[in-house]
């Protein structure tokens, strides 16, 4: 109140100080007198544009657009504490302050409107409209204030759109970002009108102006009818947004192009090699500037330009040519990535996923694309282990697109030509083998043996050993793990070897003593949740055991022969519920998992009441928390599954994108097969086997035999009538 000086820096800890107040009722009595002079004296004129902030708008506008968007503007901008504290006093504090603050709000705009021009207070009108906007979300959660914003928006903000005032302009733009998902009252006409005012800002004087106009387009973009406005000017659309992305490096600019691309995606095909090469040369642009300036929002921006990249290539990946065609642009990009020892790390993801639909979706690899595979490795084993996850897609695109290629190649690394076989080899057993290595790692490490069994086959015999040698250590470290995926990952791995070569793969077993072991545990862990939800193990387990069928019985392995009749058993029930599941009865299961919609809504209360000076704030995530910390009983094992998240899943399905040539074999038929095929070769044996099954295993082994046949038929009805 005494009118000194006070730094930034100070203002902003005070406000963050007093912020704290609010939600204690003890100290909030002490506040509530005060919150005029908070309100109106401290918090509003501390959040208007200053002199400085209107000269650095008119003559430094790059400087100006760094300051808006600092990530860092939380920790010292005294602006960003002042909206915090009066968001938070509507938030808690609502029956004392929102509808005072609404009403003073309200005043500033009207008296602006009637104020004739020369006298009118812009910085004051530009705080009002901040106020507004950073009080969005609560607004709109009421039909009470929600109701009146398009009256707000089309008498205080459309005029503004063409104001000779620039930040007011710059203003107009941000509040319709804040308000994008207002109702609109009319036939579209006002819609119509905000986005004529956002297309035209694109191309305003002013930069600051530009950038908001181009975020703003990312909100309005979703409402109902922007498609038909935005889609006949989609090429100058985008010709605006790569004249601002050469003017200055914004992520969120390429990030609102990113949503563009991604709305108009089936209308990009014409454009994608324009698209591609201007995000190419902006990346390199970007890249350049935050490597050498230490420019982070460049930096930001660069990461955000390999993003619409893969959202092009989404646009276009049902057009193997067209991806084609985009190889010379952006392999060069991915291997400058990718080699450099790990100088462009930040980017690597991102290369990693543009790779991935270069290798995925094109008929065959190029011997350019191959340039990348040893490049994996490298990084793989010296810079980015971390990212063995986002790598195995695209390697799993190699080997299937590929295999001859695969087996044959080598990459020259300092300790000599190295088979890429062996290279995989390599990333599996470091992975598997390394105790920091998390579960869905070595999930997605082991899926790479499956990718060669499934692919090369007949072809690796030789690798068969150490493939066993590999997974097999790996069983023996978790066999008594509580949560059994990466064992279901590893019986995968073992019932793809089965399917490669059931003799070869047994005589792997045999040679190390374990096939009574592996095949006990492999059928108690069958019947676990973990593996009865998923669809990949199950198929693998019934192709993998039924191979085993095929091995004249007599020369089985003991523990083999004296086990057939339970895992002939299990490979019935697995054979029936897949089936099932084919039908469409698993789709209930799915929908379960989904979460409601009102799960992911934040709870924002009601805006004009709030907590009662005599209470504390409270928020049921807090509860929880005290509650979750008052249970944990004993300070070591407990408390740290407490801090890292105990409950936490790791459980996501890695097998999910898993394609294969194995798809295409339908385990019923195998099934059937190849157990008609076994009675018919060794009839004792068997009907000893059958002897052993319980009643309801044969009479659904009868179902089995029936369903293969009406397969077959129904397949025969169509290939009759497509002839």
């Amino acid at each position: 109140t005494s009118g000194q000086f006070c730094t930034d820096r100070v203002v902003h800890l005070c406000l963050t100080y007093v912020d704290l107040a609010v939600e204690l009722s003890s100290t909030y009595k002490l506040l509530k007198p005060h919150l005029d002079f908070l309100l109106y004296q401290v918090c509003f004129p501390t959040m208007c544009l200053t002199e400085e902030d209107v000269d650095v708008f008119e003559n430094d506008p790059h400087e100006f657009v760094h300051r808006q968007n600092s990530p860092l503007a939380d920790f010292y901008d005294p602006r960003m504490s002042a909206i915090t504290l009066v968001t938070d006093l509507v938030k808690h504090r609502g029956q004392d302050v929102t509808q005072p603050l609404l009403g003073r709000m309200t005043e500033i705009l009207k008296r602006y409107g009637a104020a004739p021009p020369d006298t009118k207070s812009h910085v004051e009108k530009d705080g009002a409209l901040l106020m507004f906007g950073s009080l969005a979300k609560f607004l709109l959660a009421k039909d009470k204030y929600a109701n009146e914003i398009e009256g707000l928006l089309v008498t205080s903000v459309f005029p503004d759109f063409n104001s000779p005032i620039g930040f007011l302009r710059y203003r107009a733009c941000w509040m319709v970002q804040q308000f994008s998902t207002v109702t609109w009252s009319d036939d579209g006409t006002n819609l119509r009108t905000l986005l004529q005012f956002m297309m035209q800002r694109l191309s305003d004087p002013a930069l600051p102006v530009q950038i908001e106009a181009s975020k703003a387009l990312r909100f309005l973009i979703e409402a109902d009818g922007a498609d038909q406005t935005l889609l006949p000017v989609l090429p100058q659309l985008l010709t605006e947004y790569f004249r601002i992305m050469n003017e200055i490096g914004n992520d969120e600019v390429v990030s609102a192009l990113q949503v563009l691309l991604d709305k108009f995606g089936e209308h990009i095909e014409p454009h994608a090699i324009q698209l591609v090469t201007q995000l190419s040369n902006a990346f390199n642009q970007y890249c350049t500037a935050g490597e050498d300036d230490d420019d982070d929002d460049a930096a930001m921006a660069a990461a955000q330009c390999l993003e619409c990249i893969a959202t092009v290539l989404k646009g276009i990946c049902d057009q193997p040519a067209m991806m084609t065609n985009l190889e010379p642009l952006l392999i060069p990009l991915v291997l400058k990535i990718m080699g450099n020892d790990g100088e462009y790390i930040e980017y690597l993801e991102c290369a990693l996923d543009i790779l991935t639909f270069l290798t995925f979706f094109p008929d065959h690899i190029s011997p350019e694309l191959w340039q990348a595979f040893p490049l994996i490795y490298v990084a793989f084993d010296q810079w980015a282990y971390d990212y063995l996850n986002m790598m195995v897609p695209c390697l799993q695109a190699y080997i299937q697109k590929a295999p001859d290629m695969f087996l044959a190649g080598k990459a020259q690394l300092p300790e000599g030509n190295i088979p890429y076989i062996d290279l995989i080899v390599s990333m599996v057993a470091k992975t598997v083998t390394n105790e920091r290595s998390s579960e869905s790692e070595c999930r997605h490490a082991l899926s790479l043996f499956m990718g060669v069994l499934h692919n090369c086959h007949g072809k690796v015999d030789g690798y068969i050993s150490t493939i066993n040698e590999i997974v097999l250590g790996k069983l023996g470290q978790v066999v008594n793990s509580d949560i059994p995926l990466t064992r279901i990952s590893i019986y995968q791995v073992l019932g793809s070897a089965l399917y490669y070569d059931p003799q070869l793969e047994l005589a792997e077993l045999e040679k190390r003593e374990v096939t009574q072991q592996v095949f006990q545990k492999w059928m108690a862990d069958a019947e676990t949740k973990d593996m009865t939800d998923r669809w990949l193990p199950r198929k693998l387990t019934v192709l993998g055991l039924s191979s085993i069928l095929a091995i004249p019985a007599a020369t089985l392995p003991v523990s083999i022969q004296s086990a057939l009749p339970s895992l002939i058993d299990a490979m019935i029930r697995m054979t029936i519920s897949l089936k099932t599941e084919a039908e469409g009865g698993e789709t209930a299961a799915h929908d379960d998992n989904l979460p409601d919609d009102d799960e992911k809504e934040e709870d924002i209360g009601d805006v004009d009441q709030g907590f009662g000076e005599d209470e504390d704030v409270t928020n049921e995530v807090d509860e929880s928390y005290r509650k979750a910390l008052q249970g944990v009983t004993s300070w070591d094992d407990d408390m740290a599954k407490f801090l890292l998240g105990g409950d936490w899943d790791e459980s996501e399905d890695v097998d999910e994108d898993f394609t294969s040539p194995l798809d295409r074999v339908d385990e019923l038929l195998f099934f059937s097969d190849t157990l008609k095929a076994a009675f018919q070769r060794e009839p004792e044996a068997y009907q000893q086997v059958q002897a052993a099954l319980p009643p309801d295993s044969v009479a659904n082994c009868q179902k089995v035999f029936l369903a293969a046949d009406q397969m077959r038929a129904q397949a025969a009805q169509q290939s009759t009538q497509q002839s």
